[in-house]
């Protein structure tokens, strides 16, 4: 009996420490510069999420991907605090540079260095009425 019951505490235990893992790839080259949380702090199931990760000042050039994921070790941490406390692993990679790669094929429209406010907000309503004409995104470069 007490084998049984031993067994069923662990495989509920491993059955609670599922991994979770999402990426978001913003299309940036990535740079060797990496802000690593192994234990974000939420809770509650994580209805209550972790801190945001601060990147403007290590990420001078923008943000290139955003890993975040329960180990199996953070799912372990939860299921012991019966999900009270969940803590994450959120992995932030810097861009090496500020520019998104653009499709081959598609709608741009460029700016010069010195564009005024007006250009700009030219570009941007042409941009629109470009992306729903056709259907597409249009991308505005410098």
């Amino acid at each position: 009996m007490r084998t049984a019951a031993k067994l069923a505490a662990v495989t509920t235990l491993l059955s609670l420490a599922g991994c979770y893992h999402a990426i978001i790839d913003t299309g940036l080259a990535p740079s060797t510069e990496v802000i690593d949380q192994p234990w974000a702090s939420g809770f509650v199931y994580g209805l209550v999420p972790p801190n945001p990760v601060e990147t403007m000042a290590k990420c001078k050039n923008g943000v290139s991907k955003v890993e975040t994921l329960h180990s199996f070790l953070n799912s372990l941490v939860g299921g012991l605090t019966f999900g009270i406390y969940t803590p994450m692993t959120i992995k932030v990679t810097c861009a090496a540079g500020g520019h998104a790669m653009v499709p081959a094929g598609s709608a741009q429209i460029q700016l010069g260095d010195n564009a005024t406010p007006q250009q700009i907000q030219d570009a941007f309503a042409r941009a629109a009425a470009i992306a729903v004409q056709n259907d597409e995104p249009v991308y505005i470069q410098r």
